[in-house]
């Protein structure tokens, strides 16, 4: 990793889209740093500061949502502006909260380069990024568990109606299916890994979750 000037952080554990934007900012002369996932993030951040990040929310091992909660706890961190890109959290809860814990911009999945491009800009041509107050303990947790909770409900209803059509339709339309299939048995198993932190950190600050 080459942190020696300024650059642009991207968060994305989908190799494709990590790989588009990485390509995109680079033709467009940023210096640029990648990571899989919130830990791996928090890593390269520690070495040297980037002048922004763009994450994904839905990741492995720490989230979107966590990376920045953990970024806006921080001081030395707690102005770097924080671009969302998902396709998973879309609902305007899933905003809201995004914006209250710190975020600076929430776009969905597909990225329009264009627009992306033209955000960039003008983020990086702004004043320092002011954001606010970090929300305590409790109301970041429990918000938290909230969206993922949300999410958790919303997944397992794609699953089983994905299941009930498949076997009904064409081949290739079956093949496809199985294919979604996967990806959403993979987030529900994602899903259900960051809800049982989530309950575990809950219950050490003396939380029951409802």
């Amino acid at each position: 990793m080459t942190t020696g000037q300024d650059y642009l952080l991207i968060v994305e554990d989908d190799p494709d889209i990590r790989a588009l934007l990485d390509t995109t900012l680079r033709f467009n002369n940023y210096g640029v740093v990648t990571a899989q996932n919130g830990r791996e993030a928090l890593e390269i951040i520690q070495k040297k500061h980037p002048t922004l990040v763009i994450a994904d929310i839905m990741m492995p091992h720490l989230d979107g949502f966590g990376l920045v909660h953990r970024m806006r706890i921080n001081p030395e961190t707690r102005r770097i502006p924080v671009v969302f890109i998902t396709a998973t959290y879309v609902a305007p809860e899933d905003r809201d909260f995004a914006l209250r814990i710190g975020a600076t911009r929430f776009i969905q999945k597909p990225v329009d380069l264009d627009r992306f491009l033209a955000m960039i800009d003008e983020l990086l041509k702004q004043d320092p990024h002011t954001v606010p107050q970090p929300l305590d303990e409790f109301g970041f947790y429990d918000g938290y568990r909230k969206r993922l909770e949300a999410k958790l409900e919303e997944k397992v209803k794609q699953i089983a109606r994905e299941e009930h059509l498949l076997g009904s339709r064409s081949e290739t339309e079956d093949t496809d299916m199985q294919m979604s299939l996967r990806h959403a048995f993979r987030e529900q198993d994602e899903l259900k890994a960051l809800l049982t932190e989530i309950y575990k950190h809950l219950e050490r600050i003396g939380v029951t979750p409802k």
